[in-house]
């Protein structure tokens, strides 16, 4: 069942009971609507309060349902709020954990509202390119106040109860059990009714206040149009609200209804509900079935104290996990420490951490010069340099001293990992592990998969993925694996455009136009270009058949490493991070092409997004075709979680099948006809699907 229905103290308590997030898909909105037609009809009954099963009240809609014929079946949601506000009977909604989306616009159809203090709440369907279609932009404005409502509504933040305990919302905040309290005050409801012969008030009824209401949403309205300029999303929010504020709240709730069917067809939506699927289908392994045992994770041991090594470290401390640190050298371990400790004394100076909290997370690091130190972790992380046979020693080392069970773990981002499995007499306990930098930020962490890890590892550290707040996907064992393979042809693409005739400004504003976060030569110098410049060479001795451009080496050879040394393909003030074209590099690729004999042709920016990005299909393409990524939304996810690949995009494989792989295919063969032919070789899963009419997203 996904309502329950119980009476207590003549209170009838329905309870929504459908895991894991109490979604309000038809059947629970038929239930519920059952429910509140046997509570009207019981004369028995003086009042009803709703709650939810599992810790929280609901996470809203069943998106699942989003465009199906049961989105629409009857009851809908806002047939449910009706019903609510129709009730000659007090409705109290109890609300715990979560309240989301269509949670909160149901629970705002009620008559009163009492949460436990740290619930939280919010509306973040803008994060799905909608806006809130259930009354949200009309009620939430007229409960928490219009300033409050806008900024959650526009932003799809959440907030505490606590944090809106004296903004109209709830009727109560409570630091009990907030059913108990809700049953409670819904009785005193029922007889302050029936003795005072009053109806019991309705979020609609209210009116919303505002000093000057226009002037809020106007610069509101100017703060979007900069932050959000590829997203219609957040302006039609306003719309709506401020339609609700000019013409009262039938005619926003008939306003926001249609805006909420036309954000629904923009392709925008579309690749932003791909993106919140493909996230969840990322968690799912085809032969790790949920019900795999999983080792406990109680102690991390990381090896390197280094800039990766450091925001590990910070990344299990912040989830409350105690971290052994181990380096080779107390200098070493004295700096990587001083670092993590900037690193939290920022959050305090920022307001996002308390000093308690920051004391509290130090004090879970535990630095140490000696191996042995790792001798009681479940989980040994190797972050040392990325070279095989510092690994070899690295590893022979864990393997001799961590305990039988213990999970060994590799942030190697482009190894193979089979050779350093085979470094241990473990290789099922082996798997990699590769953190985006900066590790304790970025949301992505590359799960890979050794031809002998076994099944319960894999299934360990996915969940341990969701409790340091990270997306991980499951990656085979090739070079690079699933983000850096891809990113490579990618950057070979913008090397080879440098010596037909661009430069990296246009480069870089061409695919940050494109909505890329940042573009390849900005990306490269906040990287490092030492880092991409030592795969090279490792690339000239591995597979000399393949074409780089030598100016990427000639820019190293100058000693321009990229911000760290305040110049790259940029230069950079000191203590700034502003990239400032360099007349040095400029001319350096100039004369670069004249060394070549190449003479240098304009290169426009739908040509440089174009070669970009379908660099990065093509090649993804061929990493599906091999099994190394096991779906093409992964793949999204690597793009969109760790290399900025603009979201309302979908990632890159979602993108290619939104143009039509048909013209993605033929883009590519002109490519190769055209420049460099060595540098595109088309794969043929591209080929395929276009000649089927099929998408590599599904």
């Amino acid at each position: 069942m996904a309502v329950d229905y119980t009476i207590r103290d003549g209170v009838a308590v329905v309870t929504l009971d459908n895991p894991p997030v109490n979604s309000l898909g038809f059947e629970t909105r038929r239930g519920l609507a059952d429910a509140l037609d046997q509570a009207t009809r019981d004369a028995a009954v003086v009042a009803i309060v709703l709650t939810g099963a599992g810790g929280l009240f609901s996470g809203g809609a069943d998106i699942t349902e989003f465009g199906t014929r049961e989105a629409m079946r009857e009851p809908t949601l806002w047939s449910l709020i009706d019903l609510l506000e129709r009730s000659a009977k007090p409705v109290v909604v109890a609300l715990d954990g979560l309240t989301m989306g269509g949670g909160l616009e149901l629970s705002l159809g009620a008559h009163y509202r009492v949460a436990s203090r740290g619930t939280r709440v919010g509306l973040p369907e803008v994060k799905l390119g909608l806006l809130p279609g259930a009354g949200g932009t009309q009620r939430l404005p007229r409960a928490a106040g219009l300033e409050t409502a806008l900024n959650m509504i526009v932003t799809g933040a959440t907030m505490t109860a606590g944090e809106l305990a004296e903004s109209g919302l709830f009727a109560r905040v409570v630091d009990a059990d907030p059913l108990t309290a809700a049953i409670a005050f819904a009785r005193e409801a029922a007889e302050r009714g029936a003795s005072q012969g009053q109806s019991h008030p309705l979020v609609r009824d209210r009116p919303i206040e505002h000093d000057n209401a226009a002037g809020f949403l106007q610069f509101a309205r100017n703060q979007v149009a900069a932050t959000a300029k590829h997203l219609p999303a957040p302006g039609k929010c306003i719309d709506a609200i401020e339609y609700g504020v000019l013409h009262g709240v039938d005619a926003g709730l008939a306003h926001e209804r249609e805006g909420f069917f036309a954000l629904m067809q923009t392709p925008e939506s579309g690749a932003l509900r791909h993106a919140f699927f493909a996230e969840r289908a990322a968690n799912k392994i085809a032969d790790v079935p949920p019900e795999t045992p999983v080792r406990e994770i109680r102690r991390v041991a990381v090896i390197g104290a280094g800039t990766m090594g450091g925001g590990i470290a910070m990344s299990f401390v912040n989830a409350g996990l105690p971290v052994t640190l181990v380096e080779t050298s107390g200098e070493a371990l004295e700096r990587g420490l001083a670092t993590i400790a900037r690193n939290y004394d920022a959050s305090v100076k920022k307001g996002k951490l308390t000093e308690a909290a920051r004391d509290q997370r130090m004090a879970l690091i535990a630095p140490t010069l000696t191996y042995d130190a790792i001798a009681e972790a479940d989980l040994v992380i190797e972050a040392v340099f990325e070279e095989l046979g510092v690994k070899e020693q690295v590893f022979s080392r864990i393997d001799a001293i961590a305990k039988p069970g213990a999970i060994l773990a590799s942030n190697t981002s482009t190894l193979d990992l089979n050779r350093i499995a085979a470094f241990t007499s473990r290789p099922a306990d082996v798997v990699g592990l590769h953190f985006f930098s900066p590790a304790n930020v970025m949301k992505l962490l590359e799960v890979v998969r050794g031809e002998k890890t076994a099944k319960d590892v894999l299934a360990t550290v996915m969940r341990m993925a969701r409790k340091i707040g990270k997306t991980a996907v499951v990656s085979g064992v090739c070079d690079g694996f699933i983000g850096n393979r891809m990113i490579e042809q990618y950057f070979r693409q913008s090397l080879f455009m440098l010596e037909e005739g661009a430069l990296p400004a246009q480069i870089d504003r061409a695919i940050e136009r494109f909505g890329f976060a940042m573009g390849p030569f900005r990306m490269s110098d906040l990287a490092g270009n030492d880092i991409s410049w030592a795969i090279r060479k490792r690339r000239y001795s591995e597979a000399p058949q393949l074409h780089y451009p030598r100016v990427a080496d000639r820019l190293c050879e100058a000693g321009r490493f990229g911000q760290k040394t305040g110049a790259g393909w940029y230069d950079y003030r000191p203590g700034e991070r502003a990239a400032l074209s360099s007349p040095f590099v400029e001319a350096m690729i100039v004369d670069y092409s004249k060394s070549l004999g190449s003479a240098r042709r304009a290169i426009g920016d739908e040509e440089i997004v174009e070669r970009l990005v379908y660099a990065l299909v093509n090649e993804g393409a061929k990493i599906l075709a091999e099994g190394i990524a096991a779906k093409a939304s992964d793949i999204d996810v690597v793009y969109l979680d760790g290399y900025g690949f603009p979201a309302w995009r979908g990632g890159p494989m979602y993108y290619a099948d939104t143009v039509g792989l048909y013209h993605v295919e033929r883009a590519i063969a002109r490519y190769a006809e055209q420049v460099n032919g060595d540098a595109w070789e088309p794969a043929p899963l591209i080929a395929q699907l276009a000649r089927s009419g099929a998408r590599l997203t599904g």
